[in-house]
């Protein structure tokens, strides 16, 4: 029997366990190109990244001149068809983490993604990239209705329930790179690890995680450790 403190480990997906912010760049400057307005650079974009697609979009035209409620839609419907086409051009896991995978497999963790992307597009870019089937659950921001992504806790207890465990009983973490994982994980009452290669909105010191990791083999140590506290 597993001695590991933890039976469940969730994780983000954008900034987090993939690198996706190449393939979000191309999508948001597709966009923008059709609004006339001018590219962004990846970097840019990596700071926009993580309260959903509409916020993604709506601080890449806020940065390139602003835009009304009636030419919003049709530029983020243009920008969502794009990246559905072009969902694993660019991306790719970040290094080590599916080692990290491997390790908890090893150590009989079941291992879950609880993402704000929809449901449907984390889907498709985890079959693209042949890791769908590595996570026992995957919850997208829209799996559970409006309102219910993550900072709320719901989507958190929603994998706990999902994986056979019971809330507030059954150890599980969350590793996320974005100040809405670590507070979806305090306000379910589990461990948040933030990861300090993601795309930060924030100093990744101010977000209140109960650990920070630099590289994925700091994962499982920096488990061990919180849950022998």
């Amino acid at each position: 029997m597993s001695t590991f403190p933890f039976a469940i480990v969730g994780f983000d997906l954008d900034g987090t366990l993939v690198d996706t912010s190449g393939d979000l760049a191309a999508a948001v400057n597709h966009a923008l190109d059709s609004a006339g307005r001018p590219a962004l650079t990846v970097a840019q974009v990596k700071t926009m990244i993580g309260g959903g697609a509409k916020q993604m979009l709506t601080q890449g035209l806020e940065a390139t001149g602003g835009c009304d409620d009636a030419t919003f839609l049709p530029l983020y419907k243009r920008m969502l068809a794009y990246y559905d086409a072009h969902i694993a051009v660019h991306s790719r896991p970040y290094p080590g983490a599916l080692a990290a995978l491997d390790q908890l497999d090893a150590l009989g963790v079941t291992v879950a993604i609880v993402t704000n992307k929809f449901d449907s597009m984390a889907r498709k870019l985890l079959t693209e990239l042949g890791l769908l089937d590595r996570f026992a659950t995957l919850i997208g921001g829209d799996t559970l209705g409006r309102g219910l992504a993550k900072p709320n806790r719901a989507p958190i207890d929603e994998m706990i329930r999902r994986l056979g465990g019971e809330i507030g009983v059954t150890r599980a973490a969350f590793v996320g790179d974005s100040i809405y994982d670590i507070m979806a994980a305090r306000n379910a009452g589990i461990p948040g690890i933030a990861v300090s290669f993601g795309f930060l909105l924030q100093p990744v010191e101010t977000m209140g995680a109960d650990a920070v990791i630099d590289r994925y083999d700091q994962l499982i140590p920096t488990l061990q450790r919180l849950g022998a506290a």
